[in-house]
């Protein structure tokens, strides 16, 4: 295939009296190419129409497979045209499968594709649609494997987002982040919509569960799931998370802090309240129509859902959470504690795998820094680490100290070797025939010793 600027050079060098098979030399193409350039049997920019003519015989039979399967792969089909003779190219069937058609459309694999879509009507205050997205490869210092959780919430009508890092997506971070979510948008919604999220529903049946009925009868929202496989039913949300994850998390450094990553999606949300929508000929700002939607307050306190974490205990006897540490006591670094708090609550505890409690502290705000110490703590901490002090020096690592007499023993009876005192025999039969002369003779013996 020629380009444009090849053809319009070959024109001008014939022109000029160049001969075929020196063009085609100079352009790097085959000579019948170049003719066919030349007499304008083929056009620029456009390969010659092979498909059609290699296929003809062989359409119904593909229309008539595709129809059967449609999902059968084109390789496949490929191989069974072989067997029939086909000669054509893997290229040929495919465009030709394209251009006729002959693979139907399937609804369940391609609900939002191939059909008509209605344009759904969002009234000011109306909806508010939450979606969790989860973001590969949080930074080192995380200390998440796996993924990062960010809840995203968009009001419907005015296109508004705003998203809260959490630490899982169980009932109660779910509590969490939908009160920030919340409070971050300026207000409640009379609907609330997800997915079918298993924090939510029953994610077969779709009905919603009863902690979560709870909740949202605490917040004064209706509750709304979306159909299975229809996520453009909340098309919003699912552009806030395209968004989210291409201009914030693709570009994140691994030294970021989640504090500060927080921080940067919150500028990030509302640098895009600046983008324009037409409404009623006029282009607003979303930030201009998510002010005029009438939201209602959120409660002063969130829904008391009560978190769990599990953490590790640190040489220094703290317990790193959410940006603080708290104390505990010593001589049991290295093991797993769980954390526990209620959402609006002030009060923080600390329990073993078994569940005995061994810390309470009053709650820091989240990301302060601050090392949270008990003085009962502080003292036995103390106490530890000046009974394991000595002030002894160090062993000598190159003095000479051979095996003592007692590992000597031990290695000669493990080699089967007597040592000095197996050797030493004592023989008491002398002892006895003696000491039975002088039980029955004890005259005779004395008059022999005199």
């Amino acid at each position: 295939m020629l380009s444009w600027e090849d053809d319009v050079e070959a024109h001008a060098l014939r022109r000029q009296g160049w001969s075929i098979s020196a063009i085609a030399r100079h352009l790097g193409h085959d000579r019948k190419t170049i003719r066919a350039y030349l007499r304008g049997d083929r056009a620029p920019g456009r390969r010659a129409a092979r498909g059609p003519e290699v296929m003809a015989p062989f359409v119904e039979y593909c229309r008539i497979r595709l129809a059967d399967d449609p999902h059968l792969w084109a390789s496949a089909l490929l191989d069974e045209l072989r067997e029939l003779g086909y000669g054509g190219s893997y290229p040929s069937l495919t465009a030709v499968i394209r251009r006729d058609g002959l693979r139907p459309h399937c609804e369940p694999c391609q609900a939002s594709r191939g059909r008509d879509v209605a344009v759904i009507g969002h009234p000011p205050g109306e909806e508010t649609q939450f979606d969790w997205l989860e973001l590969p490869g949080p930074p080192p210092g995380w200390g998440r494997s796996g993924h990062a959780h960010l809840l995203v919430g968009a009001l419907s009508c005015s296109g508004r987002w705003r998203a809260v890092l959490a630490e899982a997506e169980d009932f109660a971070h779910l509590a969490e982040a939908l009160d920030q979510v919340a409070r971050k948008l300026g207000g409640l919604t009379r609907r609330w919509r997800f997915d079918r999220m298993a924090a939510v529903c029953d994610p077969g049946s779709g009905k919603l569960t009863a902690a979560f009925a709870g909740l949202a009868k605490y917040y004064g929202v209706a509750v709304d799931i979306c159909p299975p496989r229809h996520g453009n039913r909340k098309g919003v949300v699912e552009k806030a998370n395209h968004s989210a994850a291409q201009r914030w998390w693709r570009t994140l450094g691994d030294d970021v802090a989640v504090a500060a990553a927080q921080a940067g999606i919150d500028a990030l949300a509302a640098r895009m309240d600046g983008r324009l929508r037409p409404r009623d000929g006029q282009r607003v700002s979303v930030g201009e129509l998510a002010a005029g939607e009438p939201l209602r307050p959120v409660p002063d306190v969130p829904f008391p859902a009560e978190i769990t974490a599990a953490r590790t205990v640190s040489p220094q006897a703290l317990v790193a959470y959410r940006g603080n540490s708290y104390s505990v006591p010593p001589g049991i670094a290295g093991i797993t504690v769980t954390v526990t708090h209620r959402l609006g609550g002030d009060q923080l505890a600390i329990a073993t795998a078994s569940g005995a409690v061994i810390a309470r502290h009053r709650q820091a705000p989240d990301g302060a820094g601050l090392s949270v110490r008990e003085a009962g703590h502080v003292t036995a901490l103390d106490k530890a680490v000046l009974a394991a002090f000595t002030a002894a020096a160090p062993c000598k690592r190159k003095e000479r100290r051979p095996p003592s007499p007692a590992a000597l023993a031990e290695a000669g009876r493990l080699r089967g070797t007597p040592g000095p005192a197996d050797r030493v025999v004592i023989d008491l039969a002398a002892y006895a025939a003696a000491a039975d002369r002088l039980q029955h003779n004890p005259r005779t013996d004395t008059k022999e010793e005199q």
